[in-house]
């Protein structure tokens, strides 16, 4: 899971669109691993959530369109919750 998390999380920085990742709402979206934690990605079992700072200028929803085209070749069948924390 340590390996997928990462890997999600580079595919989500390098969408033209996302500014960065964010924990989130008292930095809930997280994916705890020994010793470390990647913030703005939660990988479970049955679903992955990421939170993301958005760039101004599109529409939100286009934006987390583009998020879930970009992880859906990692995730397999799990549903990819986006949520946007804000814009920059």
């Amino acid at each position: 899971m340590s390996e997928l998390a990462h890997e999600i999380a580079d595919a989500v920085r390098h969408c033209p669109d996302v500014a960065g990742l964010s924990g989130g709402p008292f930095g809930t979206v997280a994916t705890y691993l020994p010793g470390e934690r990647v913030s703005g990605v939660a990988v479970r079992e049955d679903e992955v959530e990421v939170s993301i700072i958005a760039r101004y200028g599109r529409p939100l929803p286009e934006i987390a369109d583009e998020v879930r085209a970009a992880l859906a070749p990692l995730v397999g069948d799990r549903p990819v919750n986006v949520y946007i924390g804000g814009t920059q």
